[in-house]
């Protein structure tokens, strides 16, 4: 395929709606999953050192400045360092939000290239590693700091592997919704449509 070839191959690509549609909900929907995991790593650090509020807003302990701000000039990674010393994440999983992060970057600047192009070929396995990633974050929060602290659970066996965080299960939501068939779409739709109408009988 010549250089002109590939030209009118690209500009076919980003002219039909059949493919130009989904590649973009994929992108979408990878940029709005990166933001809930930057959320679970940055967010629940800053509420956990959070102590009260008023009219300014929450009371943030000086300690979240020392013990987690301080190892890094960037928020996102002084957590995930932070992550890490809990035994949360290890440098495997900081290696893969760096890789999520790359190409969140490439989708958020580069969208009218790669949307003419195509998409990148490691999107699904970028978007995998990304919600296994949040889902370990969200999953040691809930085991380690929710459970423990409530006294509703006290003494209640819990089994891990069964815990399944409100991130994932919205997140699943939206992959399926967005990237499902019309047919999965319309399940998630018609099933809460029913648990409405049944809540307000």
């Amino acid at each position: 395929m010549n250089m002109s070839d590939k030209t009118q191959s690209s500009w076919e690509t980003f002219l039909n709606p059949a493919t130009l549609r989904p590649n973009l909900i994929a992108a979408s929907v990878y940029i709005t999953a990166f933001e809930l995991l930057k959320t679970a790593i940055v967010d629940r650090i800053k509420s956990f050192y959070t102590h009260g509020f008023d009219r300014n807003g929450g009371h943030i302990d000086p300690e979240y400045e020392s013990e987690v701000l301080s190892r890094n000039r960037s928020h996102v990674f002084a957590s995930l360092e932070w992550l890490k010393e809990m035994q949360a994440i290890d440098d495997a999983d900081i290696a893969v939000f760096e890789r999520v992060k790359k190409l969140r970057n490439e989708l958020a600047h580069e969208l009218t290239s790669i949307l003419f192009q195509g998409l990148p070929a490691d999107l699904v396995e970028r978007l995998t590693e990304m919600i296994s990633l949040l889902d370990k974050i969200e999953r040691w929060w809930i085991v380690n700091v929710e459970i423990p602290i409530n006294p509703d659970l006290k003494g209640l066996e819990i089994n891990e592997s069964r815990v399944i965080p409100g991130p994932i299960m919205g997140l699943r939501l939206l992959v399926d919704i967005a990237l499902g068939s019309e047919e999965e779409s319309k399940k998630h739709l018609e099933g809460f449509t029913k648990r409405t109408r049944h809540h307000s009988a």
